[in-house]
């Protein structure tokens, strides 16, 4: 089953391993778009109008990621600006027919974003689709602690784990860091997109893509360092990089409106990796 080809029911159902494997099958032609989760950029008052996800699945988002959960949810329920109060995420997938991601981080950041155990069964049983591990702007987050972290957040939720960007901890971003996190437990990692953060060019991330794959894992290549607010001329130089070294998912990050990317930005890196084809249908459905 390739995410390629499912209507808005079949996504919004797709979660865990299966959504890994559907992701795969695609060959680099997966979108993943991460929102903050209290934003509708659009409105005139941040709280009435559409919301982030709703917008990004417009332009052909395959996968919504929501960042900032701990603005919306008080372990129980979530209150979405445009949306109103839901009780599960399961409902978010359903509104919006994509599955749903959440972000959770390791270290010094408000309790119900902390990666636990307690936080990623909660999050599992409430419909997330997808936990994505990984570590905001300034909070010291390093890939060996990710990796600890991997080992207690395991759910059937899809697991994908690592950095966007250094996170107040520069360190290199090496394949055998990331084999490590798929060692630990993730069906995914997470890799910054050569072009997006010093250092990381295309023969280093390509052999990290393959020694992921060799574990059975998928990759996703993310642009979180505020360039998913970049004109749209730089897209063909990241979109065919990314495909390039072997990527399966493209992350367009939260930093440009309000708490997401730009869509245009999105739309032009989808039609570059995925052709106008597969990315109006997805719109379409």
């Amino acid at each position: 089953m390739r995410i390629l080809d499912l209507d808005r029911s079949g996504l919004a159902a797709l979660r865990g391993r299966e959504l890994s494997s559907a992701v795969a099958a695609s060959e680099g032609r997966t979108m993943v778009a991460e929102v903050f989760a209290d934003r509708a950029a659009l409105s005139f008052d941040g709280q009435n109008g559409v919301h982030n996800a709703e917008l990004m699945a417009a332009f052909g988002a395959d996968v919504v990621v929501l960042n900032m959960i701990d603005r919306v949810w008080d372990g129980t329920s979530f209150r979405f600006p445009g949306l109103g109060e839901l009780g599960s995420l399961r409902e978010l997938a359903e509104r919006i027919g994509r599955p749903i991601g959440v972000n959770v981080e390791p270290g010094n950041v408000p309790d119900l974003r902390k990666a636990t155990a307690e936080n990623a069964r909660r999050l599992a049983d409430a419909g997330a689709a997808l936990i994505v591990l990984t570590a905001n702007p300034s909070t010291d987050g390093s890939l060996d602690g990710m990796a600890r972290a991997t080992e207690q957040i395991r759910t059937e939720a899809a697991l994908w784990v690592g950095k966007m960007h250094h996170a107040g901890h520069p360190e290199p971003i090496t394949a055998a860091k990331l084999t490590r996190l798929v060692d630990a437990g993730a069906d995914g990692v997470v890799l910054p997109i050569p072009g997006t953060l010093p250092g990381v060019t295309r023969e280093a991330a390509a052999e990290a893509v393959a020694a992921v794959h060799e574990r059975g894992a998928v990759v996703l290549g993310a642009i979180g360092t505020s360039q998913e607010g970049a004109h749209t001329n730089v897209v063909p130089q990241l979109a065919l990089t990314a495909k390039e070294i072997g990527v399966d998912a493209h992350h367009i990050g939260d930093c440009f409106l309000p708490g997401m990317g730009d869509p245009e930005l999105l739309y032009a890196y989808s039609v570059a990796v995925r052709g106008r084809r597969h990315t109006w249908t997805r719109m379409a459905r």
